[in-house]
C-alpha cells in the first residue's frame, strides 16, 4: 500500500461493497417473492410444484440476505485502528503477502464476508476470516514470518511483508 494509506477510506469501500451485496440480496428475495405468489404459479392440482419450489427459492433467498446483512453490522461495528509492524495480526488487519511464485497479495482479515474482493489504491483486497486456513495461519503472525497453508491438495507458502 502506498504511503498516504487511509485505512478509514478502505473500511468504507468495504461497507460500500458489502451494502451492494445487501441490496442485491434483497432484490433476489423481491423477485423470488413475487415469483412464489404470482396468480400463474397458483398450483392447478397436486403435481403443479412450480409456487411450491418458488417458495423454496424465496427461503434461501431470504437467508442469503440475513447472512449479507449480518456481514454488513460486523463490519459496521469493527472500527479501523492502524497495525505496526510490531503488532500480531488479528481482526481488522490489513495483511500484505508475497507468496511462492513472487506474487505480492493483500488480505483483510475481517469478522465475516470471506472471499468478498475490493480493489483499493490499484490493489485487490480479499477479505479473509480467521476461520479460514489462511486466517489461521496469518492470525498472531508478524512481519517476517513465514507460514505455509494446504489448498486444494498442495501447501501454499507466504512470506507477510506488511502490516497495516
Amino acid at each position: 500500500m502506498p504511503a498516504d494509506f487511509n485505512k478509514a477510506q478502505l473500511h468504507d469501500l468495504i461497507l460500500n461493497a458489502l451494502q451492494g451485496l445487501v441490496d442485491n440480496a434483497q432484490a433476489a428475495v423481491d423477485r423470488a417473492y413475487e415469483a412464489a405468489t404470482h396468480e400463474e404459479n397458483i398450483a392447478e392440482n397436486k403435481y403443479d410444484t412450480l409456487g411450491l419450489e418458488a417458495s423454496y427459492l424465496t427461503q434461501g433467498q431470504s437467508r442469503r440476505l440475513a447472512q449479507c446483512e449480518s456481514d454488513l453490522a460486523a463490519f459496521k461495528a469493527l472500527t479501523p485502528r492502524p497495525f505496526s509492524a510490531n503488532d500480531p495480526i488479528t481482526i481488522g488487519a490489513l495483511v500484505q503477502v508475497i507468496d511462492d511464485k513472487n506474487r505480492e497479495q493483500a488480505f483483510f482479515l475481517g469478522p465475516s464476508a470471506g472471499g468478498v474482493k475490493v480493489r483499493f489504491q490499484e490493489c485487490d483486497v480479499v477479505m479473509i476470516t480467521p476461520e479460514a486456513p489462511l486466517g489461521k495461519a496469518l492470525l498472531n503472525g508478524a512481519v517476517g514470518d513465514e507460514i505455509a497453508v494446504p489448498i486444494s491438495g498442495r501447501v501454499a507458502r507466504y512470506e507477510i511483508t506488511h502490516i497495516n
